[in-house]
């Protein structure tokens, strides 16, 4: 080693001499000199690295576990009864005295009440009653704060904690006459978004509207230039007694994700969730406008905003309608077919509803209803049980987001109720019924072998419309389309797509291109000359893929190298070429391969042992396949939240999981390796609601041993690019029609890319930039219950197979303009990253 050694001179300049190791210090007090720099050096070298830690790798690192270090905001709001006060139409005004005197009043009492509760009273900040209505009903939320270091305390505060409080605490006051004269009979309270706990006196952002029988309007700050950022605003509408409140969207565009950007609709003063209509973000579209109405003559509207993208906001319409028509449904049908709706359809339905109809055709005859409609969806629900609001026919309730739901009747007479509870609406229903001959049971139409009724004119049209194949037997084929060796009709566009359509292979037969040929992705066949002719003829752009590229420009498509360079090549990673000048898009493609030599399938969709290695079954308890999910890594699987996050907290309990691999037969488990769940990660930002950010991510007790049976997938980057019209493969154990029982043999399905913008108009505006449709608009083909959190795999010229979507959603299964959702893998692929390394 080397020592330093420090001389003073007078004209103030320091100089640093490097000792070679035999020379010697001329004098003890030079020995200080450098032991005293030494010091003030490593003094120096200590300061600067802690202001470097606080300034920066400290504020780095409390972003990337912000929930971990920020300080607990808890709110919980509700309501108050007092039946002894006699309603003033001056307490709705939050600058009068009355309101004035009887909010401190009850504040004092929440206060009072809270701080009884040692655990409370060390957290609780203050109480604000916010609004009152007939009743008396007085609406308030509290808030508690807890710092960092007692964060562990915060799932004690909880709802049952403040209520019992406040419920044994006002009734031994009343019990004993102490405290507040104001006899208070009910109070409730529910956890609420610390963002909507707003001060109406405070008047920032804060409406009061009264509505009549004219429409009147407001809209969104901002509207429609764009609304600001860190919005917290309320509008407060009320209306007579005898009326409820109806508002319309006809605009409505907000920030797609409703963890940051949303607007919640309550059916009453007080953001609470057990009387929320609903909670919405997005773009709507003019066709699917968002239209609620209250149960009663009270409607709180929150718009709370905090991202920085701007969005235009909303324009809202509102009026007064009389509470006895909304509340009329029911009734008796006697006509031989007819439409009957849940209330007031196309709108959401009002809470609190109850109707009947009897629909009774002559004798001889039997019912059949078809629900051409069917949206009820609300978080929380088990769509088995359906506790909340359903339809129930014959004795069985339905409930959730159905497509083409179809009954029969045992009789003549068939009963049909709907039932909504007080929090979260929906569309809805529009259904049909008609009387039929069972004898002739589907008069000029086509009958299926299932005993499905489908249009004369589905037959023979190369779609599975029976679900049995009925209607494409013994089929005469039209100049259109294309005979397979099998007798099945296809249409002619499917030929040679490199998706065996007709099953029995036919239609991919003799499709190899000339020798003086180039094969495009797509299966096209062009001029062996277009190949790398810096122009992309090809529609996937193959005939430019392995060629070079210009450097230097970068955009959102551009593969990013490790070391920061830009790749423009479609989908560079993986594909066998080293485009960066540190290889790192060939880095960690270990994946994506099927061991097994593979033969044809001829016919059927039973999937081969080894075709798709890296799908996974997932068993819950004792209730076997649930879920499915894919291989990423030899310790993480990729799944959906939705199997997860559920009514039920036990399905996020890891140990109630089994994971099984390698896996064909659900009864056959030899050479399957089963690992138990160690940690299971739901996004945070998953909407039970919408199904956004419906992703989730399995930790295994052990490692995975990797074979010809089990192996991982490749995850795209995220400028990989899954274009409309590309063939990709869902695959899983679920059911093998819509309603049918699951599969014992791992399926499979080739269903292809679907539009973005065709995407969102065939689910009415549903679908977010985290969502993806694939399957055929055309219905017949499509992942169903059961396949939830199964991977939508696509392969590419390189030979490896890329995950491009989680099976999330959808309405039914393989129905006609009803595709697939997706979870979008490429726009959550950085938090797969960030959350397992992979």
């Amino acid at each position: 080693m080397n020592a330093a050694r420090y001389e003073g001179h007078n004209d103030r300049h320091e100089r640093i001499e490097f000792l070679g190791s035999k020379e010697k210090p001329q004098s003890k007090r030079k020995l200080g000199a450098v032991i005293g720099v030494l010091l003030a050096v490593v003094i120096l070298a200590a300061v600067v690295a802690f202001l470097i830690w606080l300034f920066v790798f400290k504020d780095a690192g409390e972003a990337s576990i912000s929930q971990q270090r920020k300080p607990s905001v808890l709110v919980f709001s509700g309501h108050m009864e007092m039946p002894d006060l006699k309603y003033q139409e001056k307490l709705e005004d939050t600058s009068s005295p009355e309101f004035q005197e009887l909010a401190e009043k009850l504040e004092s009492v929440l206060e009072e009440n809270l701080k009884k509760d040692p655990l409370l009273a060390t957290y609780y900040t203050k109480s604000v009653v916010t609004a009152f209505s007939e009743g008396v009903i007085g609406y308030y939320w509290s808030r508690f704060d807890v710092p960092v270091a007692d964060r562990e305390v915060v799932p004690e505060l909880s709802e049952e904690l403040v209520s019992e409080t406040l419920e044994s605490g006002i009734m031994e006051q009343q019990r004993t006459r102490s405290g507040s004269k104001i006899k208070i009979s009910e109070i409730t309270a529910t956890f609420t978004d610390p963002r909507m706990a707003r001060e109406p006196r405070a008047n920032e952002c804060f409406f009061r509207l009264e509505a009549g029988e004219m429409m009147s309007s407001f809209s969104s700050p901002g509207y429609p230039s764009g609304y600001p950022p860190k919005s917290r605003c309320q509008w407060q509408i009320r209306t007579s007694a005898t009326n409820v409140i109806s508002v319309t969207f006809p605009f409505f565009h907000v920030e797609d994700d409703c963890s940051d950007d949303f607007v919640s609709i309550y059916d009453s003063l007080s953001p609470d969730d057990s009387q929320a209509i609903t909670e919405k973000c997005g773009h709507r579209p003019p066709s699917n406008p968002l239209e609620v109405v209250s149960s009663g003559n009270i409607m709180l509207i929150n718009l709370i905003t905090d991202t920085m993208t701007q969005r235009p906001g909303f324009l809202a319409n509102y009026k007064a309608l009389r509470k006895s028509e909304v509340k009329t449904c029911g009734g008796v049908l006697s006509e031989s077919s007819g439409v009957f709706t849940s209330p007031l359809y196309p709108s959401f339905y009002p809470p609190a509803v109850d109707c009947k109809w009897t629909i009774k055709v002559e004798a001889g005859k039997k019912v059949r209803v078809k629900f051409n409609l069917f949206r009820m969806k609300e978080p929380g629900v088990d769509i088995f049980e359906c506790h909340k609001d359903y339809v129930q026919v014959m004795g069985k309730k339905y409930c959730g987001e159905l497509s083409s739901l179809a009954l029969t009747s045992n009789t003549n007479t068939l009963e049909v109720t709907f039932h909504s509870d007080e929090s979260y609406t929906d569309k809805g229903f529009s259904a049909e019924y008609v009387a039929y001959d069972p004898g002739n049971p589907c008069p000029n139409m086509f009958a299926c072998a299932s005993g499905i009724c489908i249009a004369r004119e589905l037959k023979c049209d190369g779609w599975n419309d029976c679900g049995d194949m009925s209607d494409e037997m013994k089929c005469k084929c039209d100049k259109e389309q294309f005979n397979c060796g099998n007798g099945l009709c296809k249409p002619k566009l499917w030929v040679c797509d490199r998706v065996n359509d007709c099953g029995d292979g036919s239609d991919e037969e003799s499709c190899s291109c000339e020798e003086n040929e180039w094969r495009c992705g797509d299966g096209t066949c062009m001029p062996q000359d277009v190949v790398c002719d810096t122009k992309t003829d090809c529609e996937d752009g193959s005939d430019e893929a392995s060629c070079k590229t210009s450097p230097g420009i970068c955009s959102d498509f551009s593969f990013k190298c490790k070391s920061g360079d830009c790749v423009n090549k479609v989908n560079a990673e993986c594909d066998r070429v080293n485009d960066c000048a540190d290889d790192s898009d060939e880095a960690g493609c270990n994946c994506g391969t099927r061991p097994f030599k593979l033969n044809r399938i001829v016919g059927g969709q039973n999937a081969e042992l080894g075709e798709w290695p890296w799908q996974v079954s997932l068993h819950f308890l004792t209730s076997g396949h649930v879920c499915g999910a894919s291989i990423i890594s030899e310790k993480w699987l990729l799944s959906a939240s939705h199997c997860f996050v559920t009514h039920d907290a036990a399905n996020h309990v890891a140990s109630n999981w089994q994971t099984y691999s390698g896996m064909q037969d659900q009864f056959k488990h030899e050479d399957v390796q089963r690992r138990p769940v160690k940690r299971i990660i739901s996004h945070p930002d998953y909407n039970q609601m919408t199904f956004d950010y419906d992703i989730a991510l399995l930790e295994l007790s052990e490692p995975l041993e990797f074979s010809n049976t089990i192996q991982p997938i490749c995850l795209p980057a995220p400028s990989h690019v899954f274009p409309a019209g590309m063939s990709c493969w869902v695959t899983g154990w679920g059911a093998l029609r819509e309603g049918g029982q699951k599969a014992q043999l791992l399926q499979k399905a080739s269903v292809k890319i679907i539009n973005d913008s065709v995407c969102n108009v065939v689910t009415e505006g549903q679908v977010t930039s985290r969502m993806l449709c694939s399957g055929f608009l055309s219905g017949g083909v499509d992942a169903c219950q059961g396949d939830s959190g199964g991977p939508l795999v696509c392969f590419e010229e390189s030979g490896k197979w890329f995950q491009s979507g989680i099976v999330s959603w959808g309405e039914g299964c393989a129905r006609r303009n009803k595709p697939g959702v997706y979870t979008r893998v490429t726009k959550l692929r950085e938090w797969i990253k960030k959350e397992t390394g992979v």
